[in-house]
């Protein structure tokens, strides 16, 4: 087995010392806006945004203005994304069906899918307003049926931006905020004198942001660990360098940390990526950013085979994962680590981002060994109920159920299911006894 990288990112080492200067900055932030509320998210705000309004809450009459701002154009592009992204959670919330079965004579058991009773949605926007992130959130909060959404994203060149806060109101959202960062998650989950807190964090950010999100797990739900974007292309000699380099850097403008990764089998075309990266840097109006992210976190990694391919791929487990080869299908139905697929050269992971329909919000840090991305399920709970409707299965099932408590010790639990045996089964059973079988009691 031969694997080679060509190129490699910064050393894992840094990398985890970059996440421990992380969670150090999130953890004494995250308590003082406890400790001071909104006396420490307005400090904040205006430390990092520059940014102190009166209310960091938008009125019904400013978000109809900002809205107001922008042209038919942009509205209608919007509303045609939030529609694509509405369509498929709709389509999948309609595959999540309630249940209920009687498994023996008597015993009703069932689930049913309770929307999740409050959101926060943060979407970023700091460096670029990220319009999508709220059709991903909000929309998708919306049509699961959270009956409170509050989103919050933070000022774009001083104010709140229009289209952002278009697409938040016009996927639902109960309350907008202008506020960003820690300080946004902050409040929404721990909640200040003005934001009562809600039950659950959603949406993708800035390093920041996932480690608050991360450390706030367990106060409130999260969606998923989505931090700094990354991004694979899987390539073959099927496709050539410029579209191989233009993906990879298409991601990797978003900031200085986004993982940038080709995975081939192609020296040739590994080595002609490299060199149109380096083209395409030269002319492109965000090579600051994606010049220092290819160069810290960008990686060209060479397999023999399609399997090996496969093997790093699942082991990497990015987020976006771009699959150009003569065998995509192939790569569909045998990748299990990753946050979404983009099959074949017609497909591009921007598509998926902004208008497709699929949900943008995918997880980072090789968390798509064991989650997906955010979709209508995550705002729903799965709860599962259960009734006895006989007296003949209460007297059965409580016989088994006091056999197994005392099996375990538990005296008190088998005593719940031994009243039931007596009561509706006419047996006796001493108490810290458990039920006789039934053929033994006939």
């Amino acid at each position: 087995m031969t694997i080679e990288y060509l190129k490699r990112g910064k050393p894992e080492a840094e990398r985890a010392e970059d996440d421990a200067k992380t969670r150090a900055i999130v953890e004494a932030t995250l308590a003082d806006i406890e400790a001071r509320g909104d006396a420490a998210v307005r400090e904040l705000s205006e430390k990092f945004d520059n940014y102190s309004p009166e209310s960091f809450r938008l009125t019904e009459a400013e978000i109809e203005a900002l809205m107001a701002e922008l042209t038919p154009r942009e509205m209608e592009d919007i509303k045609f994304a939030q529609q694509q992204v509405r369509d498929f959670a709709q389509a999948q919330r309609d595959s999540m069906l309630d249940i209920e079965v009687e498994t023996m004579p008597g015993v009703i058991l069932g689930h049913k899918n309770i929307p999740v009773q409050s959101v926060g949605c943060y979407v970023p926007g700091g460096k670029f307003p990220m319009v999508a992130s709220a059709h991903m959130s909000v929309a998708t909060a919306s049509v699961a049926g959270v009956p409170r959404i509050i989103a919050c994203t933070p000022p774009w060149q001083g104010k709140p931006n229009p289209a952002v806060i278009a697409a938040m109101h016009l996927g639902g959202a109960h309350e907008i905020y202008v506020m960003g960062g820690i300080q946004a998650v902050g409040a929404m989950a721990i909640g200040t004198e003005t934001i009562d807190p809600v039950h659950m964090l959603v949406g993708p950010g800035n390093a920041f942001v996932a480690e608050a999100k991360r450390q706030l797990f367990g106060r409130v739900g999260i969606d998923l660990f989505a931090g700094p974007t990354e991004t694979m292309v899987i390539a073959d000699e099927t496709v050539d360098a410029e579209m191989c380099a233009t993906d990879l850097l298409g991601q990797a403008e978003h900031g200085y940390n986004s993982p940038a990764v080709l995975l081939t089998n192609s020296r040739k075309l590994a080595d002609e990526t490299a060199a149109e990266i380096e083209r395409i840097l030269g002319i492109l109006p965000t090579a600051d950013t994606a010049r220092k992210s290819w160069e810290d976190y960008g990686e060209i990694i060479l397999c023999d085979t399609y399997e090996e391919m496969l093997q790093v791929a699942d082991d990497v487990a990015s987020e976006h994962v771009q699959v150009m080869t003569d065998r995509d299908d192939w790569f569909l139905e045998h990748m299990t680590c990753y946050g979404a697929l983009f099959l074949g050269p017609r497909t591009n992971v921007a598509n998926g981002d902004k208008v497709i329909g699929t949900n943008h919000t995918l997880p980072t840090k090789k968390a798509g060994r064991y989650t997906g991305g955010l979709w209508v399920g995550k705002y729903l709970k799965t709860h599962s109920y259960q009734k006895v409707t006989t007296d003949e299965a209460a007297a059965e099932i409580g016989a088994y159920g006091s056999r197994l408590c005392m099996l375990e010790g538990f005296v008190g639990h088998a005593e719940q299911c031994n009243l039931r045996v007596r009561r509706y089964g006419g047996i006796n059973v001493p108490y810290g006894e458990g039920a006789p079988a039934r053929d033994a009691a006939e």
